[in-house]
């Protein structure tokens, strides 16, 4: 697993996949959180086209840039990772609650940074405040 402090500094854009508008759900307040710290934002889910704020993708492969962090909010995280692999994504993020050991070594195995069960919203706080980061 990496640095999570690491993975945030380095790395600028990122796909919440699950992302919905229900206000209710962590996806969209973390979103929300990110993209106000100044990241470029960008929601997956293909029950959603629209949400106020966000492009939206049904799949990771229909983003036309790869995102650098691919942060899950789904229970089985295992196709998302290696769509984000698929991709070229830099680094998988997985939410508080998604484990999944065997998608997380496929990812290392692949190049890409690795965090697991830990939410970027509370890494981010944790860290730098709640500033944003100043532009790479």
């Amino acid at each position: 697993m990496n640095d999570t402090k690491d993975v945030l500094s380095k790395y600028r854009t990122i796909a919440v996949v699950g992302l919905s508008p229900n206000p209710l759900r962590d996806a969209l307040g973390v979103a929300n959180f990110l993209k106000a710290m100044g990241y470029e934002v960008v929601g997956v889910n293909p029950n959603y086209q629209e949400i106020p704020g966000f492009q939206m993708y049904s799949t990771l492969a229909d983003i036309p840039e790869p995102p650098d962090i691919v942060d899950i909010f789904r229970r089985s995280p295992g196709p998302h990772v290696d769509e984000a692999i698929a991709v070229g994504a830099k680094a998988v993020w997985m939410q508080f609650g998604v484990i999944d050991h065997e998608a997380a070594g496929r990812a290392e195995a692949a190049g890409l940074d690795v965090v697991m069960d830990r939410c970027p919203k509370v890494e981010y706080s944790r860290f730098f405040g709640r500033t944003p980061l100043p532009s790479v």
